[in-house]
């Protein structure tokens, strides 16, 4: 079975949690805490890989080498991936489609956002016209080689042009092909309601991002109002941050590390990356 059939599968048993993972370290340790899904975040890929914001930086080429880390190592957990807005038209969204599924992804989520694009959840977004972004759902659809291959098409028109044009966008977006619908950034829990009852039977997509623009609800409150996949796709880059900031602050203030900030053991560390599995080939 492919990674986007056993992610298919999944998504008709009922609601899923897919955590953010920004590299394959964290994929792993995703995959290894039991989730069932994985999702790839754009936003950490910038931040782990180049140290840079979410503003359409990264090329495709380094998002598709990412999908292929971020793949092997949380298989055989199903990995969602951050497209993006397809980095260029629907002849790049095509080319970044097969890319992402040759890389070993079982699904690629595509936004309607112009180039560059940001964050969901900073401010001055802009959008392409909703013909530009069906259009680019078509050629997604069109390109895989596997039907079992999912496209996740996310609106960011809400913040934009408001919620009814995210809606007639969903719309749209569903009837090009997409398999899960993505309405960025819901304002408030009655918004988030609106969306569930506008698409109800759709596999929607709830994004809950700390300190973001849409309301941290819980797995169990979303797939309740309807909501199939839920990511949290920055939880743990955020707190590794932190982490980081303490440990460098601690090392350069005292010359040694903090005792008192959580870690794993040298030992404990290894076994996460498989080191005992490797000396047995």
């Amino acid at each position: 079975m492919s990674a986007g059939a056993r992610l298919k599968a999944r998504l008709a048993q009922g609601p899923l949690i897919a955590p953010g993972a920004y590299d394959a370290l964290t994929a792993r340790i995703a995959a290894q805490a039991g989730a069932e899904a994985v999702y790839m975040t754009g936003f950490g890929v910038a931040g782990s890989t180049l140290g840079v914001p979410d503003i359409g930086i990264v090329s495709a080429t380094e998002m598709i080498d990412r999908v292929e880390a971020l793949a092997a190592a949380a298989a055989p957990v199903p990995l969602i991936a951050d497209g993006d807005n397809g980095h260029g038209g629907a002849a790049n969204v095509e080319r970044l489609v097969r890319a992402y599924e040759r890389a070993g992804a079982a699904c690629i989520q595509l936004e309607d956002q112009v180039l560059p694009k940001r964050c969901g959840h900073m401010d001055g977004k802009e959008v392409v016209p909703m013909e530009e972004g069906a259009a680019k759902v078509r050629a997604a659809a069109a390109a895989r080689a596997n039907r079992d291959f999912c496209i996740i098409a996310r609106t960011d028109a809400r913040s934009v042009l408001g919620l009814d044009e995210s809606f007639r966008r969903g719309e749209a977006y569903l009837n090009a092909g997409a398999d899960l619908l993505f309405v960025e950034a819901p304002q408030s829990e009655a918004e988030l309601r609106a969306v569930a009852s506008r698409f109800k039977g759709a596999n929607l997509v709830a994004n809950m991002v700390e300190d973001g623009k849409t309301p941290m609800l819980s797995a169990a409150e979303l797939g309740a109002l309807g909501f199939r996949l839920i990511l949290f796709p920055i939880s743990s880059l955020l707190a590794a941050a932190r982490a980081a900031q303490r440990v460098y602050a601690g090392i350069l203030a005292n010359g040694k590390p903090d005792a008192s900030v959580e870690r794993v053991t040298f030992q404990a560390y290894n076994e996460i990356v498989g080191l005992s599995a490797y000396l047995k080939k």
